[in-house]
């Protein structure tokens, strides 16, 4: 999920912070795990949020979407041209669908968040290489976020890739810091300069999430006044994971 107030980023000094993180991490994993599980035709959003929801309390955290910003879902499902923020509803999936999940969990305050794409049923081949395209930028970008590069290393390398692809990149919305907040400094664009902006260090925690779009990189707000879609009706998607950077790289925990 992408916000707008961000906090000073959080970093990661001792091994208690590091396992909550861990944990929250570990509790995200198995919700999109069953979220994965049950997306078929025939299933509304609004039903997978409630799964969602019913897992993460049951293992023991708390979701990290839902009441932030105003935001009503455990999760943002978001169909096709969305490209995040989509609201849970009772629209059924359907064959030909593209849908982006993205949830987020919070245990003992240390929040993780994570998001895939998947294609329903029969898919136009520029659709399914679109959603490759996303989780490979999603690693490229991982493989950058290493100590001592730049934030501007990550988005370099996933918009190098995905324009060499064939596809835009989502400019309004941006990766970020994550811990006691789910959104914290820094913003982490997925476009920019090699060796620009802040340094990356060990300790922090990151959440990287390109979004890619099968025509022009314009977007607009939905009326509902969350749901972020691509202006030319073209398709979109989204990957995202929480990564630790270590001494000699990074830990991807979710």
């Amino acid at each position: 999920m992408i916000g707008l107030n961000r906090p000073k980023g959080i970093n990661i000094k001792n091994n208690i912070e590091l396992n909550y993180l861990r944990q929250s991490g570990k509790m995200l994993k198995s919700v999109k795990k069953i979220i994965k599980n049950n997306i078929e035709e025939g299933i509304t959003t609004k039903e997978l949020d409630y799964i969602a929801e019913k897992e993460i309390l049951n293992l023991g955290g708390k979701p990290g979407f839902k009441g932030l910003y105003g935001f009503p879902g455990t999760i943002c499902s978001s169909f096709n041209e969305q490209i995040v923020h989509g609201i849970p509803c009772n629209r059924k999936i359907i064959n030909g669908d593209i849908i982006s999940i993205d949830c987020g969990v919070i245990y003992e305050e240390f929040n993780t968040d994570s998001a895939f794409t998947i294609g329903i049923g029969n898919l136009p081949s520029k659709s399914t290489k679109l959603i490759d395209t996303t989780r490979n930028a999603l690693n490229i970008g991982i493989k950058q976020a290493i100590p001592n590069n730049h934030i501007g290393d990550i988005g370099y390398a996933i918009e190098s890739y995905s324009i060499n692809k064939g596809f835009s990149v989502v400019k309004e919305y941006v990766g970020h810091g994550i811990g006691k907040a789910l959104h914290e400094d820094p913003q982490i664009p997925n476009y920019g300069m090699k060796s620009s902006g802040p340094k990356i260090i060990e300790g922090m925690a990151l959440a990287i999430e390109p979004m890619l779009i099968e025509g022009y990189e314009q977007t607009e707000i939905d009326n509902d006044g969350w749901t972020v879609k691509t202006e030319d009706g073209t398709m979109s998607a989204h990957f995202e994971d929480t990564i630790i950077i270590t001494n000699s790289g990074n830990e991807i925990i979710t």
